[in-house]
């Protein structure tokens, strides 16, 4: 790590942010079509150069508040110099069942043969039938031309979910969804074998329990809340409580149960931090939202607490008297509109100052009026595949609070 490089470590949501991950839409989003575009989980399909203009209004809104901006597919063709980190990568995603000796043979021996950059596009825009130039036998010919056989990963636009940096380790999370499950491979590719990464301590691992990052918020030093819903198990929010427990890396953490469905997939999508002990929230789901404290038992036994309010949960953890709600106001309509539209789903670049599609007026004039300085984003594009900005980012370093 050079002297200019800030050192890996995030014990908050709302200090300082220094580092973050990011990935420009690029030509996965190009691979969206009506007949697979539910498949990728995309609502709609974007206007690909569109997406890239909000994309980069954001990513400079971001450098104009001093913070470092790392690409993720910049890091992972950096990454694939490495023999090894090519021969791993290529391993990976010949592994699929659905290719059949034939032609997994073929592109094991096509793939070795790409430039870093040419490997980056097929893993992360993947490959279709048609594309392939060898390798032709039972497979290719059952297969419809435009079949994948390699599929895009669209997602890596929400770098949140693949990866989240708890204090000095970075938990690579185990993705839930078929479509997203790759991801999370390459990002553990980038975080094992990239020099600037590969020395920082690891936990979790994609092929564990299922725990997505949009699920964790680290509601202060020592302190998570992990929904359990849509994407994250209790099963894996019970490996990751045990593992940051037994490093001394929080004290409690909050499982909090959210309704499994889509438009509430993450628990960012219900709630966000903007400041030390403040938090805007999805209005329809704060009286009745709770938590479970885990903390640490004897023999390494996790201890599991019923259920409370989870503001009240979430202050008794962080030990402050309250955890405020900041009141949004808003009538039921108003605020199931501006939350499926990522109202919450805020990303604090230091306290009180927080970044949020521009689009949620309502939302945005409320935090405003509660004092939050709200840096509006345009994402009429970016959020088609149901992400706002702190979906949109994976922080990698951040000033204690």
């Amino acid at each position: 790590m050079s002297d200019a490089q800030v050192r890996p470590g995030v014990s908050s949501e709302v200090g300082r942010l220094r580092t973050v991950l990011l990935h420009r839409p690029g030509p996965e989003l190009q691979r969206l079509t009506p007949r697979n575009n539910d498949k990728l989980l995309f609502d709609g399909i974007p206007w690909v150069t569109r997406a890239q203009e909000e994309h980069d209004a954001f990513a400079e809104a971001l450098r104009a508040r001093g913070v470092e901006v790392l690409y993720l597919t910049d890091l992972l063709v950096e990454t694939l110099a490495s023999e090894r980190a090519r021969s791993h990568a290529i391993d990976a995603v010949c592994g699929s069942l659905r290719l059949g000796d034939t032609l997994r043979d073929h592109l094991r021996g096509a793939l070795a043969q790409l430039s870093p950059e040419e490997l980056k596009d097929v893993l992360t825009a993947g490959l279709r039938n048609d594309e392939v130039r060898g390798g032709f036998g039972l497979v290719t010919s059952l297969l419809s031309s435009d079949d994948f056989l390699i599929d895009p990963l669209p997602n890596l636009l929400f770098t949140r979910d693949s990866s989240v940096w708890i204090r000095d380790k970075v938990a690579i999370t185990s993705l839930a969804m078929p479509a997203r499950s790759r991801e999370s491979q390459l990002t553990e590719l980038i975080y094992t074998d990239h020099p600037r990464f590969r020395d920082s301590p690891k936990i979790h691992g994609w092929q564990r329990e299922h725990v997505e990052g949009g699920d964790v918020l680290l509601l202060g030093p020592g302190v998570l809340a992990v929904g359990v819903g849509e994407r994250t198990t209790p099963a894996g929010v019970e490996r990751l409580a045990r593992q940051v427990i037994a490093a001394g890396d929080a004290h409690t953490v909050l499982a909090v149960p959210i309704a499994q469905e889509r438009a509430t997939m993450h628990l960012d999508t219900v709630c966000t931090m903007v400041d030390a002990d403040k938090i805007v929230m999805y209005p329809n789901v704060a009286d009745h939202l709770t938590a479970h404290a885990v903390t640490a038992g004897e023999d390494g036994r996790l201890l599991v607490a019923d259920a409370e309010p989870f503001l009240v949960a979430a202050a008794k953890a962080m030990e402050i008297d309250t955890l405020h709600q900041i009141d949004t106001g808003l009538d039921p309509v108003t605020a199931e509109r501006e939350q499926w539209d990522d109202g919450n789903n805020t990303l604090a670049v230091a306290p009180r100052v927080a970044v949020a599609y521009e689009r949620n007026v309502e939302t945005n004039s409320r935090l405003e009026e509660a004092g939050i300085e709200v840096i509006a984003i345009a994402g009429s594009e970016l959020g088609s595949g149901r992400g706002g900005p702190r979906c949109m980012s994976c922080p990698i370093a951040r000033d204690e609070v």
